[in-house]
C-alpha cells in the first residue's frame, strides 16, 4: 500500500532515483541492495512481455512509489548512515534509535518516498539469511539488487500472500529460468533454505500452489497468453521438484510432525 504520507514519484524517475543511491553507495564500498517489487521491475526492463504482467500488480495505469526497500550489512551500519546523512535524507531518529540493529529508516529530502534499509536478513514471516559482511555474504553476488533466487525467497516467505506478490512471482519465474547460478532461480539454494526450516518450506510450497491456480485464472481472462502460462507453470514444477528432491535436515522433519498445530510463522507488524 502506498504511504500517504509522501509524494511518490513516477516508475522511470522512482526507477533511477533507486539505482543512483545504490551506484553511489558502491562508489564508496558500501554494499546496498535493492529488494522487493522494484527488484522484479528491474529484471523486466527489457522484457515487454514481462513488464506487462509486472504492471497488472497495480491499480492505476500510472503508480506511483513512495517507498523503496535497500539492504545492507550491519557491519557498514556507521558508513551508511554517513552515506545517506551526505545525500540529505532526513532519519527517523526514534525508529533508527530504537531498531538500528535492524533497519534503518530515511525521508527523501523532498518527500518524495521513505527508505527502509534491512541489515543481514529479510525479516518478515520468515528469515531470508543474505550475510553478514562484505565479501562474504550474498548481497555481493548480483548487483544492483538481491538475486533472482533470493527474490524469490523473499516473496515465497510471506505466510498471508496476496495477488500482488503473486504476480511478482509470475514475472520473475517468466523471466528466469530455474537453473543453479546467481543469475538464474537458483533452485538448489531455493530448496537447501527451505529443507532448514519446515514453516518456511510450508508456505513456500502453498505458495507456489497459489501461483499456478491464480495463473491459470489470468490465463482463462486473457490477461497472459498459453505460452506465457506454459513458461511459468514448467519453471514453478521444476523448483518444486528440486525442493522435494532435497534431503531435509532434522530439525525440519522433527517440526513437521507438529505441522501446523502450533504457529509455523512470525507476525509480521510494521515494525517488527
Amino acid at each position: 500500500m502506498q504511504n500517504p504520507h509522501f509524494i511518490g514519484l513516477g516508475e522511470d524517475e522512482f526507477i533511477k532515483e533507486a539505482l543512483n543511491i545504490v551506484s553511489k553507495a558502491k562508489e564508496k564500498n558500501i554494499v546496498l541492495r535493492i529488494v522487493g517489487s522494484l527488484t522484479i521491475r528491474l529484471y523486466a526492463e527489457n522484457n515487454e512481455i514481462a513488464k506487462a504482467i509486472y504492471k497488472k500488480r497495480f491499480e492505476k495505469p500510472e503508480q506511483t512509489f513512495a517507498d523503496l526497500d535497500l539492504i545492507g550489512y550491519r557491519k557498514q551500519r556507521g558508513d551508511i548512515e554517513k552515506f545517506f546523512t551526505g545525500l540529505q535524507y532526513q532519519p527517523d531518529r526514534m525508529i533508527n534509535r530504537l531498531f538500528g540493529d535492524r533497519r534503518l529508516i530515511f525521508y527523501h529530502p523532498t518527500g518524495h518516498f521513505s527508505l527502509d534499509i534491512f541489515f543481514n536478513k529479510l525479516e518478515f514471516s520468515h528469515n531470508v539469511m543474505l550475510g553478514e559482511k562484505p565479501g562474504e555474504g550474498r548481497l555481493d553476488l548480483c548487483f544492483p539488487s538481491i538475486t533472482p533466487a533470493d527474490t524469490v525467497l523473499g516473496k515465497l516467505q510471506i505466510n498471508q500472500i496476496n495477488k500482488k506478490d503473486i504476480i511478482d512471482l509470475m514475472t520473475i519465474f517468466f523471466l528466469k529460468e530455474i537453473g543453479s547460478d546467481e543469475y538464474s532461480i537458483n533452485g538448489p539454494h531455493v530448496a537447501r533454505t527451505l529443507s532448514k526450516d519446515w514453516g518456511f518450506w510450508y508456505d513456500a510450497t502453498n505458495n507456489l500452489d497459489k501461483l499456478r491456480h491464480i495463473a491459470g485464472d489470468m490465463l482463462r481472462n486473457n490477461d497472459i497468453s498459453e505460452s506465457t502460462y506454459s513458461t511459468i507453470l514448467e519453471r514453478v514444477d521444476k523448483l518444486l521438484q528440486i525442493i522435494e528432491k532435497e534431503p531435509k535436515t532434522d530439525g525440519w522433519i522433527k517440526r513437521s510432525r507438529t505441522g501446523t498445530k502450533k504457529p509455523w510463522y512470525t507476525e509480521v507488524s510494521d515494525i517488527s
